[in-house]
């Protein structure tokens, strides 16, 4: 048996020759990887003196050879192949080991050379894995230094067994992979160079170029987490997938502790209240229902801010996900098990929790580790899928601080109402257009989501405050888009609120700022909006 290696990321190389040494395998490398080994007392045959030809053009060529693609292609079991062999003298070359240039890392440092990505487009590696997958009946192609264990245990079983040989399962397995690693790979080059806003006549070697935001063609890759029993609806069928790299404290990276399998309305609405109860630094609890939160509150602790979050909607939580942004004790976890809950996502459990929902068995309670700078971890890209097409823009990760407020009316704000303002502003980043969100002391009062008009919305609110039996006297208000007209503020300053937060920016603006002065409230403008269909 022989195996070929050349390796950009040397991690765990030098054991792993060690063990196919120890194994009976004959090593072939390329120029540093070869030195390496040998460095360290291998015997290790130079890929230069395989193919007869030396290492050419700054190492651009040295596997591109017969001796080395014909070793990985040929099969095994075609008499015409192994001729073409014997009559070549090319020997068989049965496990390969490649990691690719680093182009990923290295366009993802700042001021990176177009000379310096164009020199990270891997040409040998990329072959030799498409040779090797291709080849999959008779060569193992290893990828990633996360295969070197089971490579190495199957080896050494075999061995045992008097053979030296890789599973036809495992050949396979590692042949998939090497062509998702080789998708990846050209989906990166692809994405960079699209982006290139190229001008020759800044071309030299120190030249940055100027990058598109969004590149020429878009490629992104996925990894499946499992499959689902259905999708949004029964007659549906569906997967969850995640990033390649998924960001910490994503909902993609949570363990699931207990209960039933999540489904496809689980994770969309789990993703909803996770995202929301990220966005705020003090103890925080949100209940979503149908991706839209229907109650949230900020408290002294997880269990006063669920209480708080609880009180906007009980009907509407009935069946809902729930999410916080602290480790859940004892004391939230007996309140929370009293109401039926789909979802439950924490950063943690105490193990007095765990034993709380021992008997509640389809509850999923899933644990999500929060960063320290949980509130800055985000999506940077959104995509939604149109007819044949994709939607894609930059998430709305905007944050709004007391600075960016303008105040437009004679009443001016209180430090409550400023603090509230701002609480009812990041609300109503996470629910439904038209949004309409009533809140006091740092909690939901009444929320309107979803309607074609904005004053349905504001009704709806004012509804919902009625149902939960919720004074919305001396409440704020936050609006996702600007007033068209005053109708819709007459109804909330009605309601009870005081004090509105909305964007500005209707060529009516003036006409609702007159309404807010004649109704004796405050009312500010963030100039931007949060439209979230």
């Amino acid at each position: 048996m022989r195996a070929l290696i050349s390796v950009s990321d040397k991690t765990g190389i030098v054991d792993l020759a060690h063990a196919l040494h120890a194994l009976g395998v004959g090593l072939i490398s390329t120029g540093g990887t070869a030195k390496l080994l040998a460095e360290q007392g291998l015997p290790v045959t130079e890929v230069a003196e395989v193919t007869g030809f030396p290492e050419m053009l700054d190492g651009r060529v040295k596997t591109l050879h017969p001796k080395v693609h014909g070793g990985l292609l040929a099969r095994r079991d075609t008499p015409e192949h192994m001729a073409a062999l014997q009559a070549h003298q090319i020997e068989t070359i049965d496990l390969l080991i490649v990691n690719l240039y680093p182009f990923e890392a290295t366009v993802a440092k700042p001021g990176c050379t177009l000379a310096d990505a164009i020199e990270n487009i891997d040409i040998g590696g990329p072959a030799m894995v498409r040779s090797a997958a291709k080849n999959w009946k008779d060569v193992g192609v290893v990828t990633d230094a996360s295969q070197y264990a089971e490579v190495l245990a199957e080896l050494k079983a075999s061995k045992a067994q008097g053979q030296c040989k890789l599973s036809d399962k495992l050949r396979f397995a590692l042949s998939v992979a090497a062509f998702n690693r080789i998708s990846q790979y050209d989906g990166a080059i692809s994405n960079y160079l699209s982006s290139v806003q190229f001008e020759a006549e800044k071309l030299s070697e120190s030249y940055v170029p100027e990058r598109a935001q969004f590149s020429g063609q878009f490629n992104e890759q996925y990894v499946k987490v499992q499959d689902l029993r259905y999708g949004e609806n029964s007659h549906q069928q569906a997967a969850w997938y995640r990033d390649l790299a998924p960001a910490s404290g994503s909902l993609a990276t949570g363990v699931q502790l207990q209960g039933k399998e999540l489904s496809y309305n689980n994770i969309a609405d789990a993703d909803a209240a996770w995202e929301c109860v990220k966005s705020f630094e003090a103890p925080a609890c949100v209940i979503v229902k149908h991706a839209n939160p229907c109650g949230v509150a900020v408290g002294a602790h997880p269990l006063e801010a669920y209480s708080k979050a609880f009180q906007t909607d009980p009907t509407s939580a009935f069946g809902g996900i729930i999410a916080f942004n602290r480790p859940v004790d004892k004391a939230a976890a007996e309140a929370v098990s009293k109401q039926f809950v789909e979802v439950l996502m924490a950063p943690d459990f105490s193990a007095e929790a765990l034993e709380v929902f021992k008997s509640k068995v389809n509850v999923r309670l899933m644990k999500i580790a929060l960063p320290a700078a949980y509130a800055q971890v985000r999506n940077a890209l959104e995509t939604k899928r149109v007819g044949s097409g994709l939607l894609l823009q930059s998430a709305d990760n905007h944050e709004l601080a007391l600075a960016d407020l303008k105040v437009v009316t004679v009443k001016q704000p209180t430090p409550e109402e400023l603090h509230d303002l701002l609480f009812a502003w990041k609300v109503a980043k996470f629910v439904k257009s038209n949004a309409i969100v009533f809140c006091k002391n740092g909690m939901t009062m009444g929320v309107g989501a979803g309607q074609m008009s904005r004053l349905d919305s504001a009704r709806i609110a004012s509804i919902k405050a009625a149902a939960a039996q919720l004074s919305l006297h001396n409440t704020v208000v936050a609006s996702d888009a600007f007033f068209p007209f005053r109708d819709g503020l007459d109804v909330v300053v009605e309601a009870g609120a005081t004090c509105v937060v909305q964007p500005g920016g209707s060529m009516r603006d003036q006409e609702v700022i007159d309404a807010a002065n004649e109704r004796g409230v405050a009312m500010v403008f963030t100039g931007v909006r949060h439209f979230r269909h």
